[in-house]
């Protein structure tokens, strides 16, 4: 068990009566070429086992219902578990209480082990060693991230990637450390290399496509949690730009329906 994903999480808002409700309904599920793609890379057309990692309220993990015969998602976060499997209801789908690190389930069974905008919250090497553990000879682990914002119209955008910009520059001036100040995504691919478990590592793109609108893209924003209260009470600034990304997705999107593009970032190990 991590003490630094002990404390990140305790700090999160994760953990909030309610955000695990906004977080389902508003983030995004990956795309089916995502899941395709690390099919592919496993080597096989339809996979045995996924273990999803840090698995939330089970976005990711639902999705690859359809793709393989049997997946875990792992979720050390009470009420992001709940919520997940409050919303599942495939068969071939379970859930463990359990840090990335030490998820107890069964040696050199798993063809994949991911995790979907979450091996930030971890600390890396104990991770990798688990998911090392898990999978078979072959298998893939895979960090995956999407870039936030995703991409919808640009002004929307704009207003969206300054209210990200505000939220670090309060995290910074409060010392509120976020998961990926400790661990930065773009160095996922160097911590894998690191672990020196994986005979082949590399770094793949793909993108998707999903519908959104106004009500989407707010909630979006409200779903990226870390230290609200601490933002709200001594950073007003943040509220203030989240104002302004309200009434600028309210007031260009309308009522209309929006395609929104996804692009993700994979880092992939093969053992």
């Amino acid at each position: 068990m991590s003490a630094f994903s002990q404390e990140l999480i305790g700090r999160s808002g994760y953990l909030n009566e309610g955000f695990a409700d906004v977080y389902d309904r508003y983030r995004p599920s990956p795309p089916g070429q995502v899941l395709d793609i690390l099919t592919v890379v496993a080597g096989v057309e339809r996979t045995s086992l996924v273990v999803d990692l840090g698995c939330g309220t089970g976005l990711a993990t639902r999705a690859w219902a359809e793709h393989g015969r049997e997946v875990v998602g792992v979720e050390p976060n009470p009420r992001m578990l709940e919520r997940a499997r409050a919303a599942t209801d495939q068969p071939n789908v379970s859930y463990v209480e359990a840090y990335g690190a030490d998820t107890s389930l069964p040696a050199g069974r798993a063809d994949l082990v991911t995790s979907f905008q979450s091996f930030h919250w971890m600390e890396p090497q104990p991770v990798l060693a688990e998911a090392s553990r898990i999978l078979r000879d072959g298998g893939v682990f895979a960090a995956c991230d999407y870039d936030v914002p995703p991409f919808v119209e640009p002004e929307v955008d704009a207003a969206f990637a300054a209210l990200m910009q505000t939220r670090r520059e309060a995290r910074q001036r409060l010392s509120a450390s976020a998961g990926a100040a400790n661990w930065p995504k773009d160095r996922h691919l160097d911590e894998i290399r690191a672990s020196g478990r994986f005979r082949h590592t590399r770094e793949l793109v793909a993108h998707g496509w999903r519908e959104t609108d106004a009500e989407r893209m707010i909630g979006l924003a409200a779903s990226i949690g870390g230290h609200q209260d601490l933002l709200n009470e001594h950073a007003p600034e943040v509220g203030d730009a989240f104002e302004r990304l309200r009434k600028t997705a309210n007031r260009v999107l309308g009522d209309r329906t929006w395609r929104q593009l996804l692009c993700y970032r994979i880092r992939v190990g093969i053992k």
